[in-house]
C-alpha cells in the first residue's frame, strides 16, 4: 500500500504537475503583463491600510479577515519545516527558485482571488465563493461536475494534510516544550491534549466563517510577527554572514556543486526541489485560497486580488526568506543530501541565541499549525457545502473534531503521504478554470486600473457587473458591433 501511494504522490507531484502549475502562472503573468508586478505597490498600500485600520463589519468577513484566514491555510509547517528540507535537499539554491515560483504564483493567486469574487454567490447571507463557484458560473453549468471533484479532492485533503498532520505537528511540538523543561509525555497526555484541542477546533467551526476570520486575524499576525522579529534578531547578531548567504542562494541556484561541496551537482535537482517546496508552502494552484477571499467585502474583485499577491509575497518572500537566511547565517552545518526537519531550524536559532530558543520554535509551530486547521476546517467545510448542502456544515465540524483526536495519537506518515497526494490533484480542476477565465481577469485588471485612474490614456470605463451572477460582462464602448451583442446574449442564454 505504501509502495503504491508513493508511486501515485511522484506522480501528482513530479515534473509534469510543477511544469503545470508554474506554466499556468506564467501564462496568467503574460497574459495580465505582469500584473502582480504592475499591481505590487497598490496591494502593499492595501495591506498596510487594512492592516492598521481593521474594518468591522456585523454582516459578514472583512478583507483583512479573509487575508488572514488564507494566510492561516498557508503559512504553517511548510515555512520552518519546508524551508529546512529544501536547503539540504537543493542546496542554498532552492532558495532562489522558491522566490521564483513565487513570483509566477502571485499572478496565480491574484487570479484565484479575484475570480472568487467575481463568480460568488449569496446563500443564506454569507457570500460563498472558490473554484467550484469559478468553475461553475464562470465555464458553465455544463460544467459543475469538474467542481464537484475539486470539492471531493478539498473535503479529503481537509482531514488530511488540513487537519491530521498538522495536529500531530501540535502535538510533537507540546511534547517537545514539556521534554525540555524536564517533563514526561505519555499517549496518555497525547489523547487529554487531542481532546482539548477537538473542542477548540469545534468551537471554532461551529462559528463559521467569520468566527474563523476573527480568530485569524488574531492569531496569523502575532504568530508571524513573533516569528520574524526573533528571526531579525539573529540576523542583526549575524549582519556580516548576510553577503555570503544572499551569495550562496544565487551562485547555488546555478552551480550548486559550488555552494554545496560537490554534494549536489544538479542544476535541475536544485529547480525541481525549489520550486515544489515554493508550491507547497504557497498553495497557488490549489485554489484553496479563493473559498477565503471570495468571502471578502470589496467593492471590486481585483481589491481582493491584491490581498492574493500579498498573500503569496509574506508567505513566500518574507517568513520562507527568514527560515533560509537565520539558516545559512547562523553557521551550523546543513547536512546536504537529507531531508531533514524543523529539527534544522531550531539548530540554526539555538546556535545564535541559545537552546531557549527551541521552546520557542515549537510554540511558533504550534501555533502555524493550528491556524493550518482552522483554515483548512473552512476551505473543507465549504467544499462539503457544494456538495451536499448548507446542512452538513456542523456533521463536518463534528468529524473534524473527531480527526483531531485521532491525528493526535496515531502516526500520521501514511495519511500524510495520501493527503498530499489528494491536494495535488486539487489544483488540476483549478487550473483549468484560471486557464478558461483568463480573459475575464485581463478585463478585470483593465477595468480596476480606469476605475482608481491608474492606467495612463483615459479610456471608457467599463460598468462592473453584480458579482451575483454569472452572466459574463459587455465590453466597454459604444463601437461595439451589434453581431458580437447579439452572439454574447446568445451565449449568456446558455448558461
Amino acid at each position: 500500500m505504501a509502495e503504491v501511494l508513493e508511486w501515485l504522490y511522484e506522480l501528482v507531484w513530479g515534473v509534469p504537475a510543477l511544469v503545470m502549475i508554474l506554466g499556468v502562472g506564467l501564462y496568467l503573468s503574460v497574459r495580465t503583463r505582469f500584473a502582480q508586478l504592475r499591481l505590487f505597490p497598490a496591494a502593499c498600500r492595501t495591506f498596510w491600510q487594512r492592516l492598521t485600520n481593521r474594518e468591522k463589519d456585523s454582516d459578514g468577513v472583512s478583507p483583512f479577515q479573509a487575508l488572514c484566514t488564507a494566510l492561516a491555510a498557508t503559512v504553517g509547517t511548510g515555512n520552518l519545516a519546508g524551508v529546512a528540507g529544501a536547503l539540504a535537499i537543493g542546496g542554498p539554491g532552492a532558495v532562489f527558485w522558491m522566490w521564483i515560483c513565487a513570483v509566477v504564483g502571485m499572478a496565480t493567486k491574484l487570479a484565484e482571488a479575484a475570480l472568487a469574487v467575481r463568480y460568488r454567490v449569496k446563500e443564506s447571507g454569507e457570500q460563498l465563493g472558490g473554484p467550484m463557484y469559478i468553475i461553475s458560473r464562470g465555464m458553465g453549468k455544463r460544467w459543475a461536475w469538474l467542481g464537484g471533484v475539486y470539492c471531493f479532492f478539498g473535503v479529503v485533503a481537509a482531514f488530511g494534510v488540513g487537519n491530521a498532520t498538522q495536529i500531530n505537528a501540535v502535538i510533537t511540538g507540546i511534547n517537545d516544550c514539556i521534554t525540555a523543561f524536564g517533563g514526561t509525555v505519555s499517549r496518555q497526555g497525547d489523547l487529554i491534549m487531542g481532546v482539548v484541542l477537538a473542542v477548540v477546533v469545534l468551537a471554532m467551526l461551529l462559528g463559521g466563517a467569520k468566527r474563523i476570520g476573527a480568530v485569524a486575524e488574531k492569531l496569523v499576525p502575532f504568530a508571524a510577527a513573533a516569528y520574524l522579529l526573533l528571526g531579525s534578531v539573529v540576523l542583526v547578531l549575524r549582519a556580516d554572514s548576510i553577503p555570503g548567504a544572499f551569495h550562496a542562494i544565487l551562485q547555488g541556484a546555478f552551480s550548486p556543486r559550488a555552494a554545496t561541496g560537490g554534494v549536489i551537482g544538479s542544476v535541475m535537482t536544485t529547480l525541481r526541489i525549489g520550486v515544489s517546496r515554493g508550491v507547497f508552502t504557497n498553495e497557488a494552484g490549489m485554489g484553496t485560497a479563493g473559498i477565503a477571499h471570495g468571502s471578502a467585502k470589496v467593492k471590486h474583485p481585483i481589491d481582493q486580488g491584491l490581498m492574493g499577491i500579498m498573500e503569496v509575497f509574506l508567505d513566500t518572500i518574507v517568513i520562507c526568506t527568514m527560515t533560509a537566511l537565520v539558516i545559512l547565517c547562523s553557521g551550523v552545518d546543513i547536512p546536504y543530501g537529507m531531508d531533514v526537519g524543523v529539527s534544522l531550524t531550531a539548530d540554526a536559532f539555538s546556535a545564535v541565541l541559545g537552546d531557549w530558543v527551541k521552546v520557542f520554535i515549537a510554540i511558533a509551530l504550534c501555533l502555524f499549525a493550528f491556524a493550518t486547521v482552522l483554515g483548512w476546517g473552512l476551505y473543507g467545510a465549504r467544499c462539503a457545502q457544494f456538495l451536499f448542502g448548507k446542512a452538513v456544515w456542523k456533521r463536518f465540524a463534528w468529524l473534524q473534531a473527531a480527526t483531531v483526536i485521532l491525528g493526535a495519537v496515531l502516526n500520521t506518515g501514511t495519511v500524510w503521504l495520501l493527503s498530499e497526494t489528494v491536494n495535488g490533484l486539487m489544483a488540476i480542476p483549478n487550473l483549468i478554470a484560471l486557464a478558461v477565465l483568463s480573459p475575464e481577469l485581463s478585463r478585470l485588471i483593465l477595468e480596476y486600473k480606469q476605475k482608481t485612474g491608474s492606467m495612463a490614456g483615459g479610456g471608457t470605463l467599463c460598468r462592473f457587473p453584480s458579482t451575483q451572477t454569472a452572466v459574463s460582462p459587455l465590453p466597454c464602448g459604444n463601437s461595439t458591433p451589434s453581431r458580437w451583442r447579439q452572439k454574447s446574449r446568445e451565449r449568456r442564454s446558455t448558461i
